[in-house]
């Protein structure tokens, strides 16, 4: 049935960020509902439609009916969700009749609503107005346009983590309220590392090729012409790699000084960058990886997106699914890509037709809301509000995981080993708002510290390789003895079971062998991400299940192991893309320093910097009228593309953007991220925190990532320091202070001070 079984949710939303957000919930059992306008949802053409939209009812109302008006009310006293994609004041005074009902705005902007010509949806204009796009490593340094529409698709299941908060709040308040996550919300999650800026330094470099600053950690071009992934990020795999390609010797190399962090410096970066690129053109790709692989080194081919579906990890894991679709015949699509083991979601019926289900609606009664135990809720604290999560998660998506429910409320506790997380300086924003413990798990007077920790927590996240967690006692049958409704939430490279389960992965792994990274280098260079696309995207589709697990447990008393994997993660990711049936348009492919897919969609030079257009040929005419084009019979051609660059070029970014914006052409200026702190249309949405600690370097980081009207999070979030809060924390949960004290004597715990940052150096 699925954990949200008897939920009733209206889809009032086209495109891609509200849609998924919606599908999220209707692969884990809500009946939803999807309300169109006579011509349908604009997004019906798009392939990705049929996994959007999949598990769903369509309804026809011409809001511009009196009779369609009334229907709309009536299915908003019986909704339980209602998710818009424009501000909507009727959807907002149904709260007074239905004081229960969670609307969820799924938004371009909070403020200012979209700042292009149209107001829809955009992830190219998103990319270029965010920063995204100019932030993304190239070979010139100029924009690099996204053939995915990953700020959107992170939009959307980030908002249905939040819509389930919501509706886990509201069981206990049985109070409604309005959720809202906008696009710049969609790129802040995506993107939380590049956020990290320092206002003294200058802006960091981005042409340092498309595989990105580290020369151990790219893409390389083998002697039969195939690329290969290195995934040499660590100094041990950085010894293996460089010994088995015979270039031992630079790791002694006097200027490197001795740190193989040096190796990331500039003028390091090109010449270690050229013995690696001789070495690998030296042998085939099959030679390379089988030497690579004998030595432990982590490195995959670059893979194509047409295949990664017939994977056998995806099919072993069940992310591909089949399924019969009326208007397109079978169709094969990404599967659900965060299971609950006790109350797993599934693909169950195609997206609907239009108009399909026009008489379903009628079987809605009204809805009775949330009713049990109401509780005031705190200001300033999120949904979350009164949940504990133990956070195991090391390097990047587990810890990320909890840094998300901490921004929704939850208090949570960091559990790193004495010696600390490897990855905490560097990747200090993936733990912010959580609290600071040490506690060494290999030890059983550790082990009986954190099953004290469990018994008064609600979940326990992990990212630990198969086999680590049952040596420390943390496993879910182990924690479930301890506490029999704990929620357990772990993160895998590929997944519980198939033959790859066992085997470490990094996010580029992924990404290469996924066929992003070639998707968007085209027949040029593969393409290393700048956004950790699937780092990112298993810590929000674990920060859902959880969400969702502990609605579960609200309502049963029942607890549950929820997991997700990279692997899933990278098929999520692509599915407008990687969507197969008959018939299906091809998806997008980029280039080298890919500026768009059409002269009328693209970026172009301007005095100042860069502007992204995304024109349609029925603005032809207003581009002819205001002098950029000469003629509407030239449109699209090569001497339309010339004519509109010349113009373009005399002109600065305000005066393009003023004058197609007038002109009703959808246009925005390309951002480079350090402009963010000063560009008021994402910063009035909160965008940007200014951190002043005492000791330590000012610094931005990202801000607020959702806006809710009744429960929203206040608080800046901070990363804690090592232990930081080992003491506090255990007193606090009853162990005695002579036993913390005992422990920290024996090594078994650590403390330290708050975290003091002197160097900002981003790690991709």
């Amino acid at each position: 049935m699925g954990v949200f079984a008897g939920l009733r949710v209206l889809d009032l939303t086209e495109g891609i960020a509200g849609p998924m957000a919606a599908m999220m919930l209707a692969d884990h059992g809500a009946e939803v509902l999807k309300v169109e306008s006579p011509a349908g949802d604009r997004g019906r053409s798009r392939p990705g439609f049929a996994v959007w939209n999949r598990n769903k009812q369509s309804l026809v109302l011409d809001r511009l009916r009196p009779d369609g008006r009334r229907t709309l009310d009536k299915l908003l006293t019986a909704a339980d969700l209602a998710v818009v994609g424009t501000r909507d004041d009727r959807v907002l005074r149904a709260r007074a009749v239905n004081p229960g009902l969670v609307v969820l705005q799924v938004l371009p902007f909070l403020s200012t609503g979209a700042p292009w010509a149209g107001g829809l949806e955009s992830n190219e204009l998103l990319a270029a107005a965010s920063g995204s796009a100019l932030r993304q490593s190239s070979w010139g340094g100029g924009p690099v346009d996204p053939v995915y529409p990953t700020l959107l698709y992170m939009q959307g299941i980030w908002a249905a983590t939040v819509a389930a908060a919501a509706l886990l709040e509201r069981h206990s308040s049985g109070r409604g309220q309005v959720a809202s996550v906008t696009g710049i919300n969609g790129m802040s999650v995506a993107s939380s590392a590049v956020l990290v800026l320092d206002p003294a330094q200058p802006e960091r470099a981005t042409d340092v090729g498309p595989g990105g600053p580290n020369p151990s950690y790219t893409s390389y071009q083998c002697a039969d012409g195939e690329w290969i992934f290195l995934g040499a990020l660590t100094v041990k795999f950085q010894h293996c790699a460089f010994s088995a390609l015979g270039v031992a010797d630079v790791l002694s190399d006097p200027r490197l000084g001795g740190k193989l962090t040096n190796i990331l410096l500039p003028e390091n970066r090109d010449w270690i960058r050229a013995r690696l690129t001789a070495a690998f053109a030296s042998r085939t790709s099959q030679e390379w990886l089988k030497a690579l692989e004998a030595v432990g080194c982590p490195a995959t081919p670059q893979g194509d997106r047409e295949h990664w579906l017939d994977h056998p990890q995806v099919h072993a894991i069940g992310m591909r699914a089949e399924i019969d679709d009326p208007e397109r015949g079978p169709v094969v699509m990404p599967g659900v890509p965060v299971v609950l083991t006790r109350t797993p979601g599934s693909v169950r019926r195609p997206a609907p037709g239009l108009g399909d289900n026009d008489e379903g609606w009628r079987s809605w009664a009204p809805s009775a809301g949330a009713q049990p135990n109401p509780r005031p809720s705190v200001p300033g604290r999120g949904p979350l509000q009164g949940t504990r999560i133990l956070d195991l998660g090391t390097i990047l998506a587990g810890p990320y995981a909890g840094t998300l429910l901490a921004e929704l409320g939850a208090e949570v506790i960091k559990v790193e080993p004495p010696e600390g997380d490897s990855f905490r300086v560097s990747g200090y924003t993936y733990i912010r708002g959580q609290l600071g413990t040490a506690i060494d798990l290999r030890s059983g007077a550790g082990r009986e510290v954190f099953h004290r920790m469990v018994a008064v927590s609600d979940a326990v996240i992990d990212n630990y390789r198969a086999g680590v967690l049952e040596r420390l006692g943390a496993d879910y049958p182990t924690l479930a003895r301890v506490r029999h409704d704990i929620v357990c939430a772990s993160i895998t490279g590929y997944g519980d079971r198939g033959p790859l389960a066992r085997e470490p992965a990094f996010d580029p792994i992924l990404q290469a062998m996924s066929g992003m990274m070639k998707a968007q280098g085209g027949s040029d260079a593969p393409v290393f991400s700048t956004v950790p696309v699937n780092d990112v995207t298993a810590a929000v589709l674990t920060a859902f299940g959880t969400c969702a697990a502990l609605y579960h447990r609200a309502q049963t008393g029942e607890g549950q192991r929820v997991w997700s994997s990279l692997a899933g993660a990278a098929a999520f990711m692509q599915s407008g893309e990687i969507v197969r049936f008959e018939g299906r348009r091809p998806a997008v492919v980029g280039g080298r320093d890919f500026t768009g897919p059409s002269p009328a969609d693209r970026y172009y030079g301007v005095t100042d910097g860069w502007v992204r257009i995304q024109a349609r040929q029925e603005d032809n005419q207003q581009l002819v009228r205001i002098g950029l084009v000469p003629a509407p019979e030239l449109w699209g051609s090569p001497g339309w593309e010339r004519a509109l660059a010349r113009s373009l070029a005399l002109m600065s970014r305000a005066e393009v953007t003023a004058a197609l914006t007038a002109a009703g052409v959808p246009v925005a200026a390309g951002r480079r991220v350090g402009e963010l702190p000063t560009a008021h249309d994402v910063q009035s949405d909160e965008m940007l925190h200014l951190h002043e600690r005492p000791g330590s370097l000012p610094h931005y980081t990202v801000g607020r990532l959702a806006h809710l009207d009744r429960t929203q999070q206040s608080d800046v979030l901070e990363s804690p320091g090592l232990g930081e809060h080992t003491r506090s924390v255990l007193g606090r949960l009853g162990v005695p202070s002579g036993q913390i004290e005992f422990l920290l004597a024996d090594g078994v715990l650590a403390e330290g001070g708050p975290m003091v940052l002197d160097l900002i150096v981003p790690y991709r």
